[in-house]
């Protein structure tokens, strides 16, 4: 009976080992390297959609763009940020330097269900992506400025952007967000703190 006990605490032990560790790594990596922008920029400041971001970044929220009638379909926007940005965000209610955000735009489609009338994310439309850089390490690039890197990608081509400067091409959209770091963070549950 004493056999049967110390066998069921041991492996209850060994589980607890193994479902722990990997939260615990994962979380030390998160915080010993915090954000990085390594996969979203090159040497020179060009950014591109980062691979895998879909997987190794984290949900940040998402926003639904109603449609216009007789007009375009509206829009659903995902947005993920780079590992550690979440966890960072909440210590000081800031972004720091080298935090990625991705926003998918997506076309969506409305159409009644049982639940009722509905939308759902569709046809990629391409991807803005925000590096977070307060050092102005690239003043000679259009697209940075204003605390941040900024560029637009077609669903084409993921690691080359259509715009070209980002006073034109990007930052009119978040001008109502310059309080809070050009970042609609409103939209973003999980920069609040939770229990």
């Amino acid at each position: 009976m004493k056999l049967i006990k110390l066998a069921s605490i041991g492996v209850v032990g060994l589980l607890a080992l193994l479902l722990l560790a990997p939260s615990a790594q994962i979380k030390a990596a998160a915080a010993s390297n915090g954000p990085k922008a390594a996969p979203a920029i090159d040497a020179n400041g060009n950014l591109h959609v980062p691979i895998g971001y879909r997987t190794s970044y984290q949900f940040l929220g998402s926003w639904a763009v109603a449609s216009a009638p007789d007009k375009n379909p509206g829009e659903t926007h995902v947005v993920y940020a780079s590992p550690g940005t979440i966890e960072a965000y909440r210590k000081d209610g800031r972004f720091p330097d080298g935090s990625v955000l991705v926003k998918e735009v997506l076309e969506a489609s409305t159409e009644k269900m049982t639940t009722g009338t509905v939308s759902r994310a569709q046809k990629l439309k391409g991807w803005f992506v925000m590096v977070k850089e307060s050092k102005d390490t690239h003043p000679e690039n259009a697209l940075w400025g204003d605390g941040w890197a900024w560029a637009w990608f077609n669903p084409s081509d993921p690691s080359k952007t259509t715009s070209m400067d980002y006073r034109v091409n990007c930052i009119t959209c978040h001008i109502p967000a310059k309080s809070t770091d050009w970042i609609y963070v409103q939209g973003y549950p999980p920069l609040k703190a939770t229990r």
